[in-house]
């Protein structure tokens, strides 16, 4: 007789792994201050009540501008009569002031963009003697505030014989010493070594692989640092108030000081209505630009904070 012996059958038991436990930071999600709150909020309203100002106040007459509350309209609604009269005024001289600002950005901030762009390029992915000389010197120049420069500038050129025209605003307008530093960090992170050795490797020359392959990813740097050189251009009155005396070659900026100046002069005109409304004129099209431009200006800057 055969002993059968009976076995429970036996289970396997798969290894228990352990279990991650996920802790969730307490930085997940922004902290909110009430502090930093307020002051954003004055901040804010620091910088929009005078261009709310503007605005309420190109809608006025003359008159209604000394009678009435700064921040709120008047009983007559004068914008598009005001405007008129800026395009109007001394046969349109207006008209020829903005045209001449156009012409001092396209050449002047233009041009001062593609030097920085060309220096910052050649700065960043090219070695040379002297290259830290040269970063000490765009440092130095960054510091150097223009206004101190205004008066060399003005005695060179006037040694030159170019004082009263155009190129007094359009040449010095074309040094851009913040925009070739940010141009050239830019560069630095935006364009790797390794994609430019590649395209050398294919047998691409330097300017293709500076126009086909790296000008592409510098496009929001480039952006960034054409509005920079724009507003500085558009907005510029020191060194025009210093170097133009023809009023033909006035930019807005000096255009709309000279009608403001009208109320103080002996037998002048007060067109403060006039002034205030070409103000906001003159605003318009950097507010476009910046409305436009927005997302490269934003990803521009933000090029370089951080690092992988």
């Amino acid at each position: 007789m055969t002993n059968v012996l009976l076995t429970a059958p036996t289970t396997r038991t798969r290894p228990t792994r352990p279990r991650l436990r996920v802790r969730r930071s307490s930085h997940a999600r922004p902290t909110r201050s009430v502090l930093l709150t307020v002051l954003t909020a004055l901040v804010g309203v620091y910088a929009l009540v005078p261009l709310v100002w503007l605005l309420i106040n190109a809608t006025k007459t003359q008159p209604d501008l000394f009678s009435s509350f700064g921040l709120w309209f008047s009983g007559d609604f004068a914008l598009w009569d005001n405007v008129v009269g800026v395009l109007t005024y001394d046969d349109g001289v207006f008209g020829r002031w903005f045209l001449n600002t156009l012409l001092y950005v396209v050449l002047g901030a233009g041009g001062a963009t593609l030097l920085a762009l060309l220096g910052g390029y050649g700065l960043a992915k090219f070695d040379f003697p002297g290259k830290r000389a040269v970063f000490a010197v765009v440092i130095g120049a960054v510091a150097v505030p223009g206004t101190a420069l205004a008066v060399p500038t003005f005695l060179m050129f006037a040694n030159l014989g170019l004082t009263n025209t155009p190129w007094s605003v359009i040449i010095p307008s074309l040094i851009s010493p913040f925009g070739l530093y940010l141009m050239w960090t830019f560069a630095t992170e935006a364009v790797p070594d390794e994609i430019i050795e590649a395209a050398r490797i294919d047998g691409a020359g330097e300017a293709r692989t500076f126009f086909q392959v790296c000008l592409p990813m510098m496009a929001p740097g480039i952006v960034t640092v054409l509005l920079f050189t724009v507003v500085a251009t558009w907005n510029n009155y020191f060194l025009p108030l210093i170097m133009l005396r023809d009023p033909d070659w006035y930019p807005l900026t000096l255009g709309l000081n000279a009608w403001n100046a009208q109320a103080t002069t002996a037998g002048g005109e007060a067109i403060f209505n006039l002034v205030i409304a070409g103000s906001l004129l003159t605003i318009l099209p950097l507010v476009v630009a910046f409305l436009l431009l927005q997302r490269y200006w934003q990803s521009g800057l933000a090029a370089g904070s951080v690092k992988e």
